[in-house]
């Protein structure tokens, strides 16, 4: 059996790609671990278009519900990770070879890569523990519900230098850590941080060694690694911004990779350099990681991939 795609996540991505080839018609398989994505660990959600505020795990029970309601034309396979991506030439068109990590073997004419990425993390004691509870990932996403709160952002490339931004107008002070001896980001945005009234300043040679909290973070301990001068602070919120990892290595051998390993995308069809794959979220070279960009990638993906198999009944 050859199905007409199958897709790879189950993230704002991938759920916006199933609804869609859903409604299509298409024969579809989707494989993910989970559902939500990344958000799922989030407690405060403001920027969800429809949503003025929810959870993480609201959102994902929103992302499951609507994606089964369409399993009169989709098989939703849960629990699972697709290990690899391969390709057999068939009679008339390529057919693609999806492997999970149970040993089984999907065909499909295309594939729908919405794999997503996995944040970089300190891997420090409390990380895991206040992940969602005042440790945050994503500044566009959180900067709002930090108001009036003191916070630290870990990472002094152009992710964490735009993180402190977008903090400065709602936190009460901020400060940013970098374990290098200077900024990797751009200078004008440094210079424009230096002019925010809350901003305390750049620490450099400096890493974060425990994250400390009750129900929620409550402070962080620090180590300069020049000098060893250990110390704590007293804040609310920590942003780690020192860049994710795209799930990329399941399709590196067919589709062409950048140099952080995300794969490259012609943003106006969601399509890759391999016909018949395309891919949409975090795994791509989308400049702004946000799950409504991601949704809205996952559609295009969807009715590039119907596109597609339309061409293909047509030879």
């Amino acid at each position: 059996m050859v199905y007409d795609t199958i897709i790879i996540g189950g993230g704002p991505a991938g759920c916006a790609s199933a609804v869609y080839v859903a409604r299509k018609k298409m024969h579809t398989r989707m494989i993910t671990e989970d559902f939500g994505g990344q958000s799922i660990n989030s407690n405060d959600i403001d920027n969800w278009l429809g949503d003025v505020h929810l959870t993480g795990a609201e959102l994902a029970e929103k992302f499951e519900t609507h994606v089964r309601a369409q399993e009169d034309n989709l098989e939703i396979e849960e629990n699972t990770k697709v290990t690899n991506v391969g390709k057999e030439e068939g009679e008339d068109y390529p057919v693609f070879v999806v492997t999970t990590n149970k040993g089984d073997e999907y065909r499909s004419k295309t594939v729908i890569v919405a794999a997503g990425a996995q944040r970089r993390r300190l891997n420090i004691p409390g990380e895991d523990e206040y992940d969602g509870k005042g440790v945050s990932y994503c500044a566009t996403c959180d900067a709002p519900v930090f108001k009036g709160k003191d916070v630290v952002v870990v990472g002094g490339g152009n992710a964490g230098l735009e993180a402190a931004v977008d903090l400065a107008p709602y936190a009460s002070s901020l400060r940013l850590v970098e374990r290098a001896d200077s900024l990797n980001g751009d200078p004008g945005t440094a210079d424009q941080l230096r002019e925010k009234e809350n901003f305390e300043g750049f620490l450099f040679n400096t890493t974060l060694t425990k994250i400390m909290g009750q129900t929620m973070v409550t402070g962080v301990a620090y180590e300069n690694l020049e000098t060893g001068e250990t110390g704590e602070w007293d804040v609310q919120g920590v942003f780690v911004e020192i860049g994710s990892i795209p799930n990329s290595s399941l399709v590196q051998d067919l589709v062409e990779l950048n140099e952080w390993k995300e794969v490259v995308i012609n943003h106006k069809y969601a399509s890759t350099s391999q016909p018949g794959i395309y891919a949409a979220g975090d795994i791509t070279d989308e400049v702004y990681k946000q799950n409504n960009i991601s949704a809205g990638d996952g559609v295009r993906a969807a009715l590039s991939a119907h596109h597609y198999i339309q061409d293909l009944e047509k030879k």
